[in-house]
């Protein structure tokens, strides 16, 4: 265990945004799976607005570094071809 003052903070500082990046990632997660489940129920309009706000959360998550840019690309260029498809 941290003895040092900054060493204490930053071990809290860093279970802090651990967290938060565990949450952010699980919900980017969650967006495109429901953007799949739409696609899979042939349901055109709803996969295209959920398709807009999973983009929006996609390059949040790159902006923030929690994926990388060429990651977030595949995922968006994925799911567009699907969407696309129906």
């Amino acid at each position: 265990m941290a003895n040092v003052k900054s060493a204490i903070k930053r071990i809290g500082v860093n279970e802090k945004k651990r967290t938060a990046n565990t949450a952010q990632k699980s919900a980017l997660r969650s967006e495109i799976k429901r953007v799949e489940g739409l696609v899979e129920a042939n349901d055109a309009e709803n996969a295209k607005v959920a398709m807009q706000t999973t983009t929006k959360h996609i390059d949040k998550a790159v902006q923030k570094g929690l994926i990388h840019k060429n990651a977030g690309d595949r995922q968006k260029s994925r799911l567009t071809k699907k969407v696309n498809a129906l």
